[in-house]
């Protein structure tokens, strides 16, 4: 009993001591980047299974002793451990996982893994995206993705030319799909809009997967030829926060076309260069203008974003975000306005069985369009007269008169800006609705149903002002317009996923219904009687698609994935409306066999093969070009029989056997990582058939209701390697250096037209029709037709003089020959990001090697004939001092305008410090500054040597934009 007793005494004595050895231990758990809480972060003491969760505002209490190993993690983030040393409490902070975050990779109609995905597939997270003065949603990729280029023209708000692969088309589309949120969006815009991604934030989106090769593509079928990207925006979240960005811009043109100053011109004209001419020197003026400067501004652009997201009523995770973007244009009276509201909500219900995805965008862009040919204009434009004339009666800007009237010539370039008030409004809703149910009976099976919407409203108005001109005032436009577009798709597929022993299976079946429209009308010149009101409504375009595809997973090893599309479209005919894409694509986990898997160089290490088709059924032409159809004749084309004014019915062409043009993939590549993934990057093979390729190719007299129709014929080769590497320089807890490096090698051939004749193309100014491109077998496509100029001794062009290439004595379109094309051989990018404490530095490059360029404004400007303009005196280019060319009919064909345009250019440099942890409320604040357009190396003697197709006839200049912002994250 006694023993008993001092037993129960003893226990009594120490509970007390352990109970108060034991420590309630408090703290909050953020993200490290945005000092953000962090709800559900398991907080678990190591080798115990004592253990919390951080509740909605990131807090977390747990009773611990001294010496315990703490251990925080969170999916998607990294894992730390954290030894308790007594102190009263304890905040922790969390890094994002880059490899967990980058292991999901978005596909079509579903998810894959890095590790699993079969095809040639890349996603980019926001992270990763190019910065700088980002208007539109495409240049986020510029540079950044192997195999994409994206060209885009100064113009404010403009859209771009993105190829993936080089496209694969001639004379049909060469965009690549594109798909937000699970809606493929069509790619035609409407007018009074500046493109079809104009209307969206780059704001609001999270991430880009870009689907390459056919294994990948192929599930989407007829719109796959030229790769697809899928857009994916940004969600709601369980915890609350909100963000403010604001950015400014300040742009101006660093460059200029050289053409004679005032005084120079003077003296040019006094000169009497022109043979055989004499110029009218009381033409001349006493000015000096620079009609460029006067044309051209410097411009200031925002842009302000704020978002915000969380859980409504607890229970609803959402996310709101509304953005302002005011955009002036480098050309007198160009700008764009944007404004942005979105609305994203993704509840899940029954335990996570059913899942709803909404997102909601509305997009309002307003317009005013400048006359980018006034540019031409202002190059052309006497410089020895002034911009502004008090006595003028063309609303006070000087023009050149003849007997009181306006003079056959150019106009001042600057009335014609700004006496013209063309403008275009553009309101879109877009989005979807989303259900993805996992059966309550059975687990494996998944349901999903997507429900897309996407409509734009557009209104025009044209206005010039009656000041512009003094007579034939009915003439002086002023018109309006409107145009709708509507696209609505219906996608329903069936999912399952089992797992056998050592064989992981996926199968997905779907269907999908997608339905295009456009219709519109214009009023024409309301002032001008002979003008007529008109209205369309275009077919409607529908498209259907059956679609499945197996993934087999054996051992985490070897992996097949096996794809079919059936698709049918309204554009053909009954006997050729639809179209089978199938696919099949083999790799191999080669790090994961015995003899690599404890390798410390080679952590991944994947081999892929893959062989696909997919079509394209979008050209430029009638949406029903395989019926018989008749419109009615205009004020111009009408038959009077006595005094009846009979309108006409015109057929128009016809081509019943119209059918898809089809793209056969074949790909080989390799995917690696070194080094615990410090390096890592892929390697691909790929060559690419189109055949039947949609083409408007002339057709015998007679045959039809035109002298050419869209056709199929011929067949184009694209063969390409592609090479991307990603590397963790420097990688330590304050000090990290990234960079991405990628490179794209491309050679395309025509290996087929109809009858194996050539087709001529680009059409060019100077002249009357005259094309400089050539699509022939065995070269190229848009390779440059020309005739090779021959030099005197002094290494000067001789006027005129060409090299007689076939011997018979006779100059003529036979001696011209290809030299060169537009494509270039190699598109390199690199970006880099480079982070010290709270000081973050990034800049991207990337260069075009083997693209040549035509340099029409030399061609058709650079010549002293040109001095005389109609009635008038007109500028030309000081480049024909070095070539002394006289008259433009006689030269612009010549190889001498075809030019390397290789060049290498800095787009973006970035420079910002954060502050953390401002307040309870404000948890950091970033702030930086960067210049856009920083530099261009090249030895192209125009403006700039990214112009698009080839032909440099004056394009819409690029502005050196310095920018400053400010990123508040609360």
């Amino acid at each position: 009993m006694k023993t008993t007793t001092k037993s129960l005494l003893f226990f009594l004595f120490f509970v007390p001591i352990l109970m108060f050895g034991q420590t309630t231990l408090t703290g909050t758990v953020t993200e490290q980047s945005t000092s953000i809480p962090l709800p559900g972060v398991n907080v678990v003491i190591k080798n115990t299974t004592t253990g919390t969760a951080t509740d909605f505002d990131g807090n977390y209490r747990i009773e611990v002793n001294n010496g315990d190993i703490l251990v925080f993690s969170y999916v998607g983030y990294q894992t730390i451990e954290i030894t308790y040393s007594g102190q009263a409490s304890l905040n922790v902070q969390l890094n994002e996982d880059a490899a967990q975050l980058n292991e999901i990779v978005i596909i079509g109609y579903g998810t894959t893994t890095k590790k699993d995905a079969t095809g040639s597939v890349e996603a980019i997270t926001s992270e990763d995206f190019t910065k700088g003065n980002i208007v539109t949603p495409e240049n986020l990729l510029s540079g950044r993705v192997a195999g994409v280029s994206v060209t885009t023209s100064g113009a404010p708000g403009s859209g771009s030319q993105i190829k993936i692969r080089g496209g694969s088309s001639i004379n049909a589309s060469n965009d690549p799909l594109i798909i937000i949120d699970g809606l493929p969006i069509d790619n035609n815009g409407v007018n009074g809009s500046r493109g079809v991604l104009a209307s969206i934030n780059p704001n609001d989106i999270d991430s880009f997967s870009v689907l390459k090769d056919a294994s990948a593509t192929a599930i989407y079928g007829s719109r796959a030829s030229n790769g697809v990207i899928i857009i994916v925006t940004k969600k709601g979240k369980s915890t609350f926060s909100a963000t403010y960005d604001a950015q400014y811009s300040f742009g101006e043109l660093t460059d200029r076309v050289d053409v004679f100053s005032g005084n120079a011109y003077r003296q040019l004209v006094a000169s009497q260069p022109i043979n055989g001419t004499t110029l009218d020197e009381s033409l001349l003026g006493t000015a000096n203008t620079n009609w460029q400067d006067e044309i051209f501004r410097n411009t200031v652009s925002t842009q302000h974003n704020l978002s915000m997201q969380g859980s409504l009523f607890k229970v609803l995770p959402a996310r709101f975000s509304f953005g302002v973007t005011n955009q002036e244009g480098a050309v007198l009276t160009s700008e764009f306005e944007r404004r942005n509201l979105s609305l994203a909500l993704n509840p899940s219900f029954f335990d996570d069985h059913l899942k709803i995805n909404l997102n909601a965008n509305l997009s309002f862009e307003d317009n005013r369009f400048g006359d980018s040919g006034q540019i031409g204009a202002a190059l052309r434009y006497d410089p020895t007269q002034p911009v502004y004339d008090p006595s003028s009666p063309f609303g006070g800007f000087y023009q050149h008169m003849v007997s009181g009237n306006l003079a056959n010539g150019t106009t001042n370039p600057v009335a014609e800006l700004l006496q013209r008030n063309n403008t275009g409004d553009s309101n879109r809703t877009y989005g979807n609705l989303n259900f993805d149910y996992k059966f309550h009976f059975l687990p494996d099976l998944r349901a999903v149903l997507n429900i897309g919407f996407d409509e734009t409203e557009a209104k025009i108005i044209d206005f010039t002002s009656l000041s512009s001109r003094i007579q034939n005032l009915d003439k002086v436009n002023s018109s309006r317009g409107f145009q709708k577009r509507t696209n609505k798709l219906l996608d329903g597929y069936l999912t399952y996923n089992k797992t056998f022993d050592n064989m992981r299976t996926e199968f997905t079946v779907g269907y999908s219904y997608q339905e295009f429209t456009n219709e519109g009308s214009n009023t024409g010149n309301v002032r001008d009687a002979l003008s007529l009101p008109s209205t369309f409504a275009d077919p409607d375009v529908v498209l259907i698609g059956f679609f499945g595809r197996a993934n087999l997973t054996f051992l985490d090893k070897y992996l097949l994935t096996l794809t079919y599309r059936r698709d049918g479209t309204s554009r053909f005919s009954k006997d050729n409306q639809w179209g089978d894409f199938p696919a099949a694509a083999l790799a191999w986990n080669l790090s994961d066999e015995d003899f690599l898997k404890e390798s410390k160089t080679i952590s991944s290490l994947k081999l892929r093969a893959g062989y696909g088709i997919t079509g394209q059924q979008a050209f430029f032409g009638a949406n029903d070009i395989y019926l018989n159809r008749y419109r009615g004749g205009d004020s111009n084309s009408q038959y009077q029989f006595d005094n009846i004014v009979i309108q006409s019915l015109i057929a128009s062409e016809i081509n019943p056997d119209l059918k898809w043009e089809e793209t056969a993939t074949m790909e080989f590549g390799i995917d690696y990582g070194l080094f615990d993934q410090r390096v890592s990057g892929s390697l691909n093979f790929f060559q690419k058939n189109s055949t039947d390729l949609l083409f408007t190719a002339s057709v015998a007299d007679g045959t039809n209701f035109s002298n050419s129709i869209i056709q199929n014929i011929g067949e184009l080769q694209i063969q390409g390697v592609e090479f991307s590497l990603n590397a963790d320089v420097v990688k330590k807890d304050d000090f990290t250096v990234d960079f991405n490096f990628n490179a794209t090698f491309l050679d395309r051939e025509i290996k087929e037209l109809a009858l194996g004749q050539d087709v001529r193309t680009g059409g060019i100014s100077g002249g009357t029709g005259n094309n400089i491109q050539l699509l022939r077998e065995g070269f190229s496509p848009n390779s440059f037709s020309v005739f090779k100029q021959l030099y005197d001794n002094s290494g000067n062009p001789i006027e005129g003089a060409f090299v007689d290439l076939n011997g018979d004595n006779v100059i003529n379109d036979d001696d011209r020959y290809l030299k060169e094309n537009p494509g270039a051989d190699v598109i390199l990018g690199f970006q880099s990001n480079i982070n010290y404490k709270n000081l973050d530095l990034s800049f991207n490059l990337r260069a075009n090697l083997g693209n040549y360029v035509y340099n029409n404004v030399n061609s058709s400007r650079a010549q002293y004939e040109l001095l005389q303009d109609n009635a008038v005196l007109g500028n030309v280019p000081t480049s024909v001092l070095e070539t002394g060319f006289q008259r433009t009919s006689d030269v612009i064909i010549s190889d001498i305008y075809v030019e390397d345009a290789s060049f290498l250019k800095m787009d973006n440099i970035t420079l910002g410090y954060t502050f953390s942890n401002i307040s309870k409320h404000l948890k950091s604040l970033r702030l930086w500054g960067g210049v856009q357009n920083v530099f261009t190396i090249t030895n192209y003697s125009g403006l700039d040597p990214e112009v698009f197709n080839g032909i440099d006839n004056i394009i819409y200049p690029r502005s050196r934009t310095i920018l400053a912002g400010a990123n508040f994250k609360f």
